[in-house]
């Protein structure tokens, strides 16, 4: 029965590629080896904001699992056999067997119903499995050690769509070539060619995620009526497994669904020419966006950017600095939560008024916040506040979650010309603080990396920990954590 009951945490699993768009859950049926297993009525698999997502309940009621979740601090703790997990709400990393490992998604809470990210668990074991896209149905095979990873090649492979979902447009046609369709491998071109492998696609983040057997390096464009950003990426082919994660029909042509994400409306990719193989990806836009190519961690990355700003920090009519201080969440996002309740969006902003306040008191420095009460601004609009005032200075203010031993104050940015502001920040405040260092590291966030001035965001603390929790919560230490992050400013200003 634990053996089931894992295969059934998995199913999921390659039902898609995480960053699909969010949907909602719908009732897909899952098989074992031909016989049909039961889901809870109401607390079922789905897509939420590109990951497949399962409740707790599937895990822990009738399967025999060791599952523990412990409110306080937000963690589910599953155990099998000797393997170990632990996942933390709102939180993309997690310990496997005493390792720290990043998720595609973080843990959630949906109303009083904990939802895990399968394509992490089952990272974790093997099974094979196969999508039906005509009987919307999952079938898993389980192997004879019942270990063995692998996928059986479905006939008819596609995700999951969302009910009363719109077809998308047609994606990109493939130019007419005589002697053949072009869907098809040309052996006289490619078949001593070293084509490069795309195994997969995601998007989260306002940024597309290429995922190759290699280095990739795209020609891209834009291109108007109607806005859409193409991607062209010369000598690849799509992998033999790619349509077990993403539709991909016979001439080679798909799309992945994309919601949550106002500016963006589909995305569509195709074998666009044989001559020379070429795998052609377009972002079809809502409005207007510029774009950047990067190469992280293996992975190509296409990242959707703000109309560009003119980047040059300005002179202020009076010579002063203008800095935009942002109070991370807020309103209906409260950020994590302590384990004794205190709400992340209240200390960030306690924190952000007291260094607004500190601030007005210097004749050379201008403050705008991009939010004084319990309010939410989007993401998209704390840049843009940033952007249109031409800051000198973006800094983000926020506190850490994880497990209930994670502690420390780090910084983050994304830009290299953020780095002696984080630099400077940084050292006062962790004496301000009195925790452990956790460094200045880069991380690839929105409001730091689409903001065209030095930005930085700061985790005073995890509020998952007891200790840092009563410290951050303290008025005392939030003057002096306020205070390191003026003198800071004032250091890389040249003010001091």
């Amino acid at each position: 029965m634990k053996k089931l009951g894992f295969l059934l945490m998995l199913v999921v699993l390659l039902w898609t590629l995480p960053g699909m768009g969010q949907a909602s859950a719908a009732s897909n049926s899952i098989f074992l080896d031909g016989q049909e297993l039961t889901q809870p009525a109401n607390a079922q698999a789905g897509l939420v904001n590109g990951s497949v997502m399962v409740p707790i309940r599937v895990i822990s009621e009738g399967l025999g699992y060791e599952v523990g979740w412990e409110k306080q601090t937000g963690t589910v703790a599953i155990k099998q056999a000797s393997r170990s997990l632990q996942l933390f709400i709102d939180n993309p990393n997690a310990v496997v067997d005493g390792s720290d490992v990043t998720l595609s998604a973080p843990p959630m809470l949906q109303g009083d119903t904990t939802l895990v990210p399968l394509r992490f668990i089952g990272e974790q074991m093997g099974l094979k499995v196969s999508w039906d896209n005509e009987t919307k149905s999952a079938h898993l095979y389980s192997t004879s050690e019942g270990s063995d990873s692998g996928v059986v090649n479905g006939g008819a492979s596609t995700p999951p769509a969302n009910e009363g979902e719109a077809v998308p447009e047609q994606p990109v046609k493939q130019p007419e070539a005589s002697g053949g369709s072009v869907s098809g491998t040309s052996e006289a071109n490619n078949q001593n060619m070293d084509l490069a492998t795309i195994n997969g696609l995601s998007f989260s983040d306002n940024r597309l995620m290429i995922s190759a057997d290699r280095i990739l390096e795209p020609n891209a464009f834009k291109m108007i009526g109607p806005e859409r950003v193409v991607i062209d990426v010369p000598n690849a082919k799509f992998a033999d497994g790619f349509k077990e994660g993403l539709p991909l029909d016979a001439t080679n042509h798909g799309q992945l669904a994309v919601e949550g994400y106002p500016e963006v409306s589909q995305i569509r990719y195709s074998l666009f020419s044989n001559d020379p193989s070429t795998i052609r990806i377009v972002i079809d836009l809502n409005e207007s966006r510029e774009f950047v190519i990067s190469n992280e961690n293996g992975f190509t990355f296409v990242d959707l950017t703000l109309e560009p700003v003119d980047p040059y920090i300005p002179l202020r009519p009076d010579g002063k600095s203008l800095i935009v201080i942002d109070a991370g969440h807020g309103g209906k996002d409260p950020g994590a939560t302590g384990i004794s309740g205190v709400l992340e969006k209240d200390v960030n902003l306690a924190i952000a008024l007291r260094v607004d306040e500190l601030l007005k008191q210097e004749p050379d420095i201008i403050t705008v916040m991009t939010r004084s009460e319990d309010t939410y601004p989007t993401l998209d609009e704390r840049v843009k506040i940033a952007n249109d005032l031409q800051a000198d200075i973006f800094i983000s203010i926020h506190a850490n979650s994880g497990s209930a031993t994670a502690s420390g104050t780090e910084t983050l940015y994304t830009r290299d010309v953020s780095i002696s502001l984080a630099d400077a920040v940084h050292k006062y405040v962790i004496e301000a603080a009195g925790l452990n260092d956790r460094k200045v590291k880069h991380q690839n966030l929105k409001v730091t990396r689409e903001t065209t001035m030095p930005a930085i965001l700061l985790e005073t603390g995890f509020l998952s920990n007891p200790l840092d929790e009563a410290v951050l919560k303290d008025s005392v230490v939030q003057d002096r954590i306020a205070a390191g992050i003026v003198a800071g400013i004032k250091e890389y200003l040249g003010l001091q």
